[in-house]
């Protein structure tokens, strides 16, 4: 018995026929046959129930009730003559005796029909999102991110983890994106900043003697939006280990997730560990991107060998001097991806390597092999002179398409991993969609020339530590090593070419981390001055750690195979950062701004454009 009900509306079955019921919840659709005969769908959270009008006295008290409406019905419970199977009470219907309106809907007119909400505009969904949530369909998505929470959080403890939560409100950190602050009442011209994550307090959990640490993190980033990232806030598995290695967390990792994406995923097929292990040079030469999708065969060769010199311009390394100069190599790769079975006419082909192009920023060119075994279309005539090298290097076969990108090493890579996204578009029978394939990503490198600065930069997460430890350091400042050729005990989890996480083994002796600090022009007063909390506590010894951070929102996204994160959100921001329901972020009054010290100044510019 449950409070102003009996049962809910998924509940009752043949069993329950000749019982007095009564059912709570929104009316759905109410379908006149005639003055005394009527069906109502009644929907609650669990499912629908059909309500049979029959009397005139029963039609008078449904009809002024709206769509929507949530109402109490009394009434016995008989056996359906026209079965429904779809429906899980389908085989019954309830005949009433009262009906009472709990919360009336005033509107005759809905914003969108509530089973057809996704089919709505979404600034109408977030604007009435919780009309939205009504619909059974969005409304699973947000059980299913529950459930897997839930199974996140039991697997965790079973692996002798503890949920630990950190603060919300703390210091302004370089994590590499922009901060949401706060601003201090009590300590004017003074911010906390909410965290881009719990990166410090997990590592100082862990010198502070706490083996094993996780929680389900809120995390805050001032970023864009885009289909798999919200703006404003996330969620993640953040997870931290005292005396742990690189391999101890992928065991945890490899344990944890693979029975939860295959019970509760879209595709019953999941990774068993080990997952693979890709260096990170290794997946941008191979599939021309560090989040690679294990499921697509294709794979990007490198033919700059073979096509340097075989006459077309875009292709040659080396760019000719004056008569009697040596040759200038100009750092061109050529990389190649080949796909077979493509029956693409010439517009086809056109287009599809233009899109190409608007996703790149570059031309990509190609030729094929016809059924005689001939070099065909695109650049074939370059090609053709040195086919059987081509062919070999390439391994064609008749029938084989070939897409083909020049350039400097970095744009060929990510330029074939955009040929490879699109072919396997294109080309049906090149991926094995129906599963959720794992890999890690290894070996990142340390260091990187940052384009705006042109200096040495941290490539990735300042914490990590450098492969090879301090000595590692040593080399490259003995000049014994290239700063570029120095790796991080740093890793990324990729799922079927989404970026779950990255984590990394941490840099805990505070001289190697200022030599690593060193390395990018800051000293230990810098160290010393941005991560205050993480050296002073450092230098009381800390244990060697390591940890990961998978993004939940992430993985309910391939979980529930929806294309935009806000789908398992309940309730999102648009890509604005709006909360167009909340009306936020909104103004304040002068008396808050007041207490806050908080002066605005308004941009002409700004202000005209509004």
């Amino acid at each position: 018995m449950m409070q102003s009900r009996t049962h809910t509306c998924a509940e009752l079955r043949i069993g329950n026929v000749g019982e007095s019921v009564t059912l709570s919840g929104w009316l759905e659709n109410f379908r006149i046959v005639s003055a005394n005969l009527g069906f109502v769908v009644l929907r609650d959270f669990y499912g629908t129930t059909q309500i049979v009008v029959e009397t005139e006295e029963m039609m008078k008290a449904f009809k002024p009730i709206n769509k929507e409406s949530t109402i109490t019905v009394t009434g016995v419970v008989r056996e359906r003559s026209s079965k429904n199977p779809k429906q899980a009470t389908g085989d019954i219907e309830v005949v009433p005796t009262s009906v009472n309106v709990l919360g009336r809907c005033r509107y005759n007119e809905l914003p969108f029909e509530i089973n057809h909400s996704r089919e709505a505009d979404e600034t109408l969904r977030l604007k009435y999102r919780y009309l939205d949530l009504r619909n059974p369909e969005v409304k699973q998505n947000i059980i299913l991110r529950c459930n897997v929470i839930a199974a996140l959080r039991a697997a965790m403890i079973e692996h002798g983890f503890l949920e630990i939560t950190t603060p919300i409100l703390t210091a302004s950190s370089p994590e590499g994106a922009r901060d949401y602050l706060v601003p201090a009442r009590k300590h004017p011209g003074k911010f906390y900043a909410l965290p881009q994550a719990p990166q410090q307090f997990k590592q100082l959990l862990m010198t502070s003697g706490f083996d094993r640490y996780f929680q389900i993190a809120p995390c805050f980033r001032d970023e864009d939006a885009r289909g798999d990232r919200s703006p404003g806030e996330f969620y993640q598995l953040d997870m931290e280990m005292a005396f742990a290695t690189q391999e101890d967390v992928f065991a945890v990792i490899e344990d944890v997730l693979p029975p939860v994406f295959a019970k509760y995923g879209t595709y019953n097929r999941a990774s068993s560990a080990p997952f693979m292990r890709i260096p990170y040079l290794e997946a941008m030469e191979k599939y021309g991107t560090d989040k690679p999708d294990l499921r697509i065969d294709l794979t990007v060769q490198d033919v700059t060998e073979v096509l340097a010199d075989c006459g077309f311009g875009p292709f040659a390394t080396a760019a000719a001097q004056e008569e009697g100069g040596e040759p200038v190599p100009t750092n061109v790769r050529i990389k190649a991806v080949v796909v077979s079975g493509f029956t693409g006419t010439r517009k086809m082909i056109d287009k599809m390597l233009a899109d190409v192009e608007v996703q790149a920023g570059s031309k990509p060119y190609w030729f094929r092999v016809d059924e005689n075994g001939e070099l065909v279309g695109g650049i074939s005539k370059f090609a053709a002179p040195i086919k059987e090298k081509v062919m070999e290097a390439l391994h064609l076969q008749n029938g084989d398409f070939v897409a083909l990108y020049a350039g400097k090493l970095t744009a060929a890579q990510k330029t074939a991993g955009v040929l490879v996204k699109t072919l396997v578009a294109a080309v049906p029978g090149h991926m094995d969609k129906e599963q959720y394939s794992f890999c890690w990503i290894v070996d990142f490198p340390m260091y990187e020339i940052g384009e705006e600065s042109g200096e040495l930069e941290f490539c990735h997460n300042p914490f990590s530590m450098p492969s090879g430890g301090l000595e590692t350091l040593l080399k490259v400042e003995r000049g014994e090593m290239d700063a570029l050729d120095v790796t991080a005990d740093q890793y990324d989890l990729v799922c079927n070419g989404v970026e779950l996480s990255s984590g990394a083994v941490r840099n805990h002796d505070p001289e190697i981390m200022i030599k690593a600090f060193e390395m990018v022009r800051l000293g230990e007063d810098d160290v010393k001055q941005k991560f205050p909390a993480m050296y002073n506590a450092f230098c009381y010894g800390a244990p060697p750690h390591a940890g990961i951070a998978p993004g939940v929102d992430r993985m309910i996204m391939l979980l529930a195979g929806v294309d935009t994160i806000r789908e398992i959100i309940p309730f999102p921001m648009n890509k604005n950062a709006q909360d167009i329901m909340m009306g936020a972020p909104s103004e304040v009054t002068q008396k808050q701004l007041d207490e806050l010290h908080i002066a605005i100044a308004v941009d002409e510019k700004d202000a005209a454009e509004e």
